[in-house]
C-alpha cells in the first residue's frame, strides 16, 4: 500500500509539472500570430513586442493598470483615441469614444495600437545607440522623462548602458532592463 501511494504521488507530481509547463507555454504564446502580424506592419522585432507584453501584462488581455492602461500592451485610453483618430475610420473613432476599454481589451486591437504607439515613440530615438532602451523607457515613463534623463549628454552617442544608468525611476529602470534581457535571450535562442 505504501509503495502504491508513493507511486501515485510521483505520477501526480509529474502530471502537474507537465501540465504547468504545457499550460505556461500555451499561455505565453497564444498571441504569437497577432504579435508577428502587427510587429511586421510597424517594422518591430516580434520578440521585442512579445517581451514587452510579457512585462506589461503577462498576456492578460483584461488587465487594467494603475494609471488606467488596458490590455496586453497596457495602452492608455488617450493613445487609443489618438490612434483611432489617425486611422480616419469612423468605426474606430466611435469605439474609442464610446467604449475605449472594450476596444483595448480586444487582443487584436490592443497589439495593433500598442505597436503603432511603440513605433511612433521610437521615431524620436531612431538611429541612436540606445534606441531600444530609450523607446522602452518612453513607452513606460513618457518621452519627457527620457529627455530629462538625456540632459547634459549627447543623445546621439550615449550608449545603452549609460542611458539605463541615467534612468531616474527605479521601476522604469527595472522595466527596461527586464524587457531587454528577455528580448535578447529570445533573440539568442532563435
Amino acid at each position: 500500500m505504501y509503495r502504491y501511494l508513493i507511486s501515485l504521488a510521483i505520477i501526480a507530481t509529474v502530471a502537474a509539472a507537465s501540465g504547468y509547463f504545457f499550460f505556461r507555454d500555451y499561455w505565453e504564446h497564444r498571441y504569437d500570430d497577432l504579435i508577428t502580424r502587427h510587429a511586421r506592419v510597424y517594422n518591430i522585432d516580434e520578440r521585442l513586442v512579445w517581451s514587452l507584453i510579457y512585462e506589461e501584462s503577462w498576456f492578460q488581455a483584461w488587465k487594467i493598470g494603475a494609471a488606467d492602461e488596458v490590455g496586453l500592451m497596457q495602452v492608455t485610453p488617450t493613445v487609443a483615441r489618438e490612434w483611432a483618430k489617425e486611422t480616419g475610420l469612423q468605426v474606430f473613432e466611435r469605439q474609442a469614444s464610446e467604449s475605449v476599454v472594450q476596444l483595448l481589451r480586444d487582443p487584436e486591437r490592443n497589439i495593433q495600437i500598442g505597436c503603432w504607439y511603440f513605433e511612433k515613440t521610437r521615431e524620436r530615438y531612431r538611429g541612436r545607440p540606445a534606441e531600444t532602451a530609450m523607446t522602452l523607457a518612453a513607452y513606460n515613463a513618457g518621452p519627457s522623462r527620457v529627455e530629462e534623463w538625456l540632459r547634459e549628454s549627447d543623445p546621439q552617442s550615449i550608449t545603452e548602458a549609460e542611458f539605463i544608468s541615467r534612468i531616474g525611476i527605479s521601476s522604469t529602470k527595472a522595466y527596461v532592463t527586464s524587457i531587454l534581457g528577455r528580448y535578447r535571450s529570445a533573440a539568442a535562442a532563435a
